[in-house]
């Protein structure tokens, strides 16, 4: 029984030819469907005769038409064994059904010979690395070729060093007058030359290669055997290969799983050299360890560039824990404690503490949106921003939270904001006067055993413009202490529970005797009993202030 096979590529096509007419096309109802956009709905008509040894094929007007052996045909055209029938750009050949698809079943001594070649194959890069016959493993030169590229992988050699060492072992097995490696850059996307070896006298600057041939590899991701270019449809009018007369050419694609890495090309202008498909089988061995070489190669760069990264994520955060403030005023009356533990190696929280020049104690706690290196640089920002408004005359909160807000505002994205928290102490007075800006509400706890909670009074810093704040104010008596802290604390979690703010209350109320630095060293013992061994998703930052007299 006679067969149409082909492929395009992706797929392999075996519809059996029994008497009868049947339509061929891209539409999924057809009795020989090829779902390739180059054919059309309904391409062309196939009939088998009764005897089912006659087969005529006839275009029924299809965009891209149809060749019998690359001419195109316009009436109905009687085809046979090892014909080749081209609808669009896919490929199908007439076989006997005991002949293996798209191979030769000419057996031959030689590795290669004229006789047993085809003109053009192109097949999926998996088809092509089957297991190698024995005919090409025998040959004594192969085996070590093989073992040779295979230790390439534990080398240490420069990429260009191996991908030139690595031609220099394919031309040992393949016959070939020009072999490049070519890669895909990734600012332009276009491939470009690796590695390339021409046989002496070959002039390097005429090395060119066809467009249509590194197309057909790269978009459709298939390993090609042109066994005679010029008298193949597709490449035939390719000046490329005119002016260069090759006779036979092979590609394969290089693969990172998905993605093509670039292609490993060899050809001839020899007609003893006639590529087949155990050619195409071998040079698509050698193609996959070269790509698990690049691929290697890759890996250690991605490595080394994670190396660097770190160095500077660990100089950065350094950087940021310097800024912060570590040696804590001390004012009379009043004791202050700060705690901060960040999940990443740098972070969006920050506090600060400082006396003003007219003796009144600042404190402030801020979160910005985000993590990691983008929320340290915001948060560097706003730290600088208030530390250089603490020396201005007048410190008033509500101007330097405006001005503050501005800034951030004006030189960010419209993603980058934060909730802040600013108080101001008057020590003698015993006053806490205060703007939260969208910030969790601290704790005030009172020494009568009550608490209050110290509402927002304005929207979050950065986010909006034109906005204004005002200030709130309460009294601490002695013995009172607040803590003033950030999300962090309360939205610990472990799986879908929140350590929580009616826990966090309750824990502060417990221990509202102790003093501020024992009290957070409390509070964080109960935060990591609660996570257990659950990895911690944001940063912890608390500040405590406990007026004693």
């Amino acid at each position: 029984m006679l067969k149409l096979v082909g492929s395009d590529g992706s797929h392999l096509y075996s519809f059996e030819l029994r008497p009868g007419i049947y339509q061929l096309g891209r539409s999924a109802d057809l009795p020989f469907c090829v779902p390739d956009r180059t054919i059309s709905r309904t391409h062309a008509v196939i009939q088998v005769t009764e005897s089912g040894r006659e087969v005529f094929v006839a275009d029924t007007g299809s965009h891209n038409g149809t060749m019998v052996n690359g001419v195109r045909i316009t009436d109905r055209r009687q085809v046979g064994v090892d014909d080749v029938i081209q609808f669009g750009r896919v490929e199908f050949r007439i076989r006997e059904e005991e002949q293996p698809e798209l191979r030769s079943s000419r057996p031959t001594a030689a590795f290669y010979s004229e006789h047993d070649v085809e003109k053009s194959m192109v097949l999926p890069v998996n088809e092509a690395l089957r297991t190698l016959p024995s005919k090409v493993t025998d040959r004594p030169e192969v085996f070590p070729v093989l073992s040779e590229m295979a230790r390439m992988l534990m080398l240490t050699e420069p990429r260009e060093v191996m991908l030139e060492r690595s031609l220099e072992l394919v031309n040992r097995v393949i016959p070939a007058e020009r072999l490049a490696v070519l890669l895909t850059d990734e600012s332009s996307e276009e491939l470009c030359p690796a590695a390339t070896l021409l046989s002496a006298g070959k002039d390097p600057g005429s090395f060119t290669l066809s467009r249509t041939i590194v197309r057909e590899i790269m978009n459709n991701r298939e390993a090609a055997v042109i066994g005679d270019p010029q008298s193949d449809p597709r490449f035939a009018q390719q000046q490329s290969i005119i002016v260069s007369q090759l006779r036979s050419a092979m590609a394969v694609p290089l693969f990172d799983e998905d993605t093509v890495l670039g292609i490993l090309y060899v050809d001839s202008s020899n007609p003893l050299h006639r590529y087949n498909n155990d050619y195409l089988s071998l040079l698509a061995t050698f193609g996959h360890i070269i790509a698990s070489r690049l691929l290697n190669y890759a890996l250690i760069a991605e490595r080394q560039e994670k190396q660097i990264y770190e160095a500077e994520l660990r100089r950065a955060s350094n950087i940021q824990q310097t800024l912060l403030a570590h040696d804590l005023p001390q004012v009379e009356g009043y004791e202050v404690a700060t705690l901060q533990q960040q999940c990443q190696a740098v972070g969006g929280d920050l506090y600060d503490i400082a006396v003003l020049p007219n003796g009144k104690l600042v404190v402030l706690v801020a979160d910005v949106s985000g993590k990691g290196l983008g929320a340290a640089l915001l948060m560097s920002n706003i730290l600088a921003s208030f530390r250089i408004l603490y020396n201005v005359t007048e410190f008033s909160l509500a101007e330097v939270v405006r001005m503050v807000s501005c800034q951030l505002y004006c030189s960010s994205g419209a993603a980058d904001f934060a909730t802040l928290f600013v108080g101001v102490i008057d020590p003698r007075a015993g006053s806490l006067r205060y703007i939260n800006a969208g910030h969790n509400p601290p704790i005030l706890a009172r020494t009568d055993g009550h608490h209050d909670h110290l509402e927002p009074c304005g929207t979050m810093i950065g986010a909006f413009d034109g906005c204004d704040w005002g200030e709130c104010e309460t009294k601490l008596e002695p013995g009172d202490l607040f803590l003033v802290f950030t999300d962090g604390v309360t939205e610990a979690d472990r799986g879908d529970e929140l350590y929580g703010e009616d826990r966090l209350e309750r824990r502060l109320l417990e221990s509202r005797d102790q003093m501020p630095q024992e009290l957070l060293r409390t509070i964080m013992i109960d935060i990591d009993g609660f996570l257990d061994e659950a990895p911690r998703s944001d940063d912890i930052t608390m500040l405590a202030v406990k007026r004693t007299i």
